[in-house]
């Protein structure tokens, strides 16, 4: 039986897709990739850049949330940073005199503390169950790409403490044997493109030994860039074991080139079998 038809739920392959058996590393995104922990961040900073944002004359406030939002999903994905540089820009515009960008993302990380405190407590106390927090499979499919000898590593817009810890938190951490990135405060010392260049570099590769893992434009962009292959998971965060794709997730992420769409990982051996050919 042909893997694609052992699959249960959504799956869908663009024009150009052909397995890669000479895989032999891989990228993964971290929060809605694999990670729920922050699932949720939207609805803190949107509001957020609302407050923030001056009004135009006769603006209404639907109007400045909608600005915020096409900014905001347009950089998710690289760190978070650029997101506070956009918004300090946007108040400028507006007639405004910003802060500066390390200032809005120290207080924009400050609310959504609040809002994930209770997770990531019940999870250090043992009170809540690590999987409840992976998108759905995503275990099943780390232990898959470990028994099968590939190297893996973890690259998130998040600042790097955090992604270290939420990762032990959920019990994933040893599955990327110390190949934990995120971003720093210094915020030109990180990217994912820098930690694709380097994983190739380190390892003699070409680009097509790359396997990548996102749910953001920009770590899909940079596999495709590089000549690795990318799978698009348009996770349903809100809604985790869904089996939905996520619609705004899916379109922008065949803009960029994913070669596969899923929508989380409960087809995790079937899935290995199609992307690797065997």
């Amino acid at each position: 039986m042909r893997a694609l038809d052992r699959f249960r739920g959504l799956v869908e392959l663009t024009p150009g897709f052909a397995p890669r058996p000479g895989v032999t590393d891989v990228l993964f995104d971290f929060d809605g990739t694999l990670s729920l922990i922050r699932e949720g961040w939207p609805e803190v900073m949107i509001p957020m850049f609302v407050e923030f944002l001056p009004p135009l004359p006769g603006e209404p406030e639907e109007a400045r949330r909608e600005l915020a939002r096409e900014d905001i999903t347009r950089l998710t994905g690289k760190q978070t940073i650029y997101q506070m540089i956009q918004l300090a820009e946007r108040i400028r515009e507006r007639g405004g005199t910003p802060r500066d960008p390390l200032w809005y993302k120290h207080e924009y990380l400050r609310r959504l503390e609040e809002r994930i405190r209770d997770r990531r407590e019940g999870l250090r106390s043992g009170r809540l169950e690590p999987d409840e927090f992976l998108v759905f499979g995503a275990r099943r499919l780390l232990e898959l790409l470990a028994a099968r000898g590939l190297r893996l590593y973890l690259a998130s817009g998040t600042d790097e403490p955090f992604v270290k810890e939420e990762a032990a938190l959920l019990r994933i951490d040893h599955f990327f044997a110390g190949h934990i990135y995120g971003a720093q405060d210094d915020y030109k010392r990180f990217s994912k493109r820098q930690v694709i260049e380097r994983i190739l570099e380190t390892n003699r590769l070409d680009g097509a030994a790359l396997l990548g893992f996102g749910d953001g434009y920009v770590e899909i962009e940079n596999v495709k860039q590089v000549g690795g292959l990318a799978v698009a998971v348009a996770s349903d965060e809100a809604h985790n074991g869904s089996g939905r794709m996520d619609a705004w997730k899916r379109r922008r992420l065949l803009e960029v080139g994913a070669d596969v769409v899923i929508p989380d990982y409960r087809d995790a051996e079937p899935l290995l079998e199609l992307l690797l050919g065997s």
